[in-house]
């Protein structure tokens, strides 16, 4: 499950469990703070608005190449750059940084430090788990002929897919990205499987937006997204060359992100 239905809303799993365990840090916190006459909330927001910077110029950092000629992309976090271990590390020693200055706060922070650092790392164990344990469906769509196609037929070399619409804002934005790629990686297959819309739509919005990609399947029933747990778009699914996936990614994909995933897919 790549994404939490909450009404009309689709959310990241991995954002949910973020935010859910600074949520339930938070209260632990506040509960055994009562006790000593403190609460602990602002050090522990000031912890995590830390982490995601670091995580994020630690990103940056690594990838600079892909932000030399648009440096404003910095700031643009909706392609998801973070590495989460220099983040983490960051929050920790700001953190350990209040326990030593602040005698009153130890029990309540520390405390709260420690639960929410466990939900985090056990639901993102978990999540890895599943996900590492997930195979290539076994599901027909049609090519851009009206053709069946088995998607379990592109397996045998490193596979991504992406799950897209003409309608939706990232899925437009990303897909330059996705045709660099696609013409540059030979010994990776890249699919675009449309949710939910016809050829005839499909090839109207390629050649308005001058894009000449490969490998177009049709998902007129919006199977896959369901298959794979996520209502989300765009969403990209990365794939070992025996069918195992061993990445995800939710939302739009710039070059640096791509690159990223990518890089893992190489090595796996």
């Amino acid at each position: 499950m790549l994404t939490l239905d909450v009404g009309p809303l689709a959310l990241g799993v991995s954002h949910v469990l973020l935010f859910g365990s600074l949520l339930l840090a938070t209260l632990v916190g506040w509960l055994i703070g009562r006790r000593h006459g403190c609460n602990p909330e602002s050090q522990l927001f000031r912890m995590l608005m830390l982490g995601l910077l670091v995580a994020r110029l630690a990103f940056v950092l690594l990838y600079a190449e892909y932000y030399r000629d648009e440096p404003w992309r910095v700031v643009d976090i909706r392609d998801g750059g973070f590495i989460a271990w220099p983040g983490v590390l960051a929050g920790l020693a700001l953190g350990a940084w209040y326990l030593w200055r602040q005698a009153q706060l130890r029990r309540p922070l520390g405390v709260a430090m420690s639960v929410g650092l466990a939900l985090w790392l056990g639901g993102n164990l978990m999540l890895h788990a599943l996900e590492q344990g997930t195979r290539l469906p076994d599901l027909q769509v049609r090519d851009m002929q009206g053709e069946p196609v088995n998607l379990r037929d592109y397996a045998g070399q490193p596979l991504v897919i992406n799950l897209w619409a003409t309608w939706c804002p990232p899925c437009r934005r990303e897909m330059p990205v996705l045709m660099q790629a696609q013409q540059r990686e030979a010994a990776i297959t890249i699919l675009f499987v449309n949710q939910g819309e016809s050829a005839a739509l499909v090839d109207e919005f390629l050649a308005a937006q001058q894009l000449s990609l490969d490998n177009l399947l049709l998902d007129e029933q919006v199977q896959l997204g369901q298959l794979v747990g996520s209502r989300a778009l765009p969403t990209t699914l990365f794939y070992d060359a025996e069918g195992r996936q061993v990445g995800s990614h939710l939302g739009e994909l710039s070059h640096a992100s791509l690159e990223r995933a990518l890089a893992r897919l190489r090595e796996d």
